[in-house]
C-alpha cells in the first residue's frame, strides 16, 4: 500500500525533474548569492572601481547563469538515478529542506 503511494508520487514528479533541479539550484543561488557576493567583494576590494564593477557584473550576469545551467543537468541526472520508490519523497524532502534553509537564512 505505502509502496503504491510512493510510486504514484514518483509518477507525478518524474516528468518535471529538470524543473525541480533548476528550482533547487536557483533557490540555493538566491539563498547563498549574498554570501558569494560578499566574499567576492572582499577579494576584489583592492582593485580599481572599473575592474571591480566589471568583475561583479561578470560574476552576477554570467557566473550565476553558468552555475545554473551547469548544475541543473547534473542534479537532474542524479535525481533520475534514484530508485522510483524514493524519488517522490526525495523531491518533497528537497523542497522542505530548501524551505527550512530559507527560513533560517531569514532569521539570521
Amino acid at each position: 500500500m505505502l509502496e503504491d503511494i510512493l510510486l504514484q508520487l514518483t509518477m507525478h514528479v518524474r516528468p518535471y525533474l529538470s524543473q525541480v533541479a533548476m528550482m533547487v539550484v536557483a533557490t540555493l543561488l538566491v539563498l547563498y548569492g549574498n554570501n558569494i557576493n560578499n566574499s567576492l567583494k572582499r577579494h576584489i576590494s583592492h582593485y580599481n572601481f572599473v575592474l571591480r564593477t566589471l568583475i561583479f557584473v561578470l560574476v552576477c550576469a554570467f557566473g550565476y547563469g553558468l552555475l545554473l545551467s551547469w548544475l541543473t543537468p547534473i542534479l537532474t541526472d542524479t535525481l533520475r538515478r534514484l530508485p522510483s520508490i524514493y524519488l517522490g519523497v526525495t523531491v518533497i524532502g528537497l523542497v522542505l529542506g530548501l524551505g527550512i534553509l530559507a527560513e533560517r537564512k531569514r532569521a539570521l
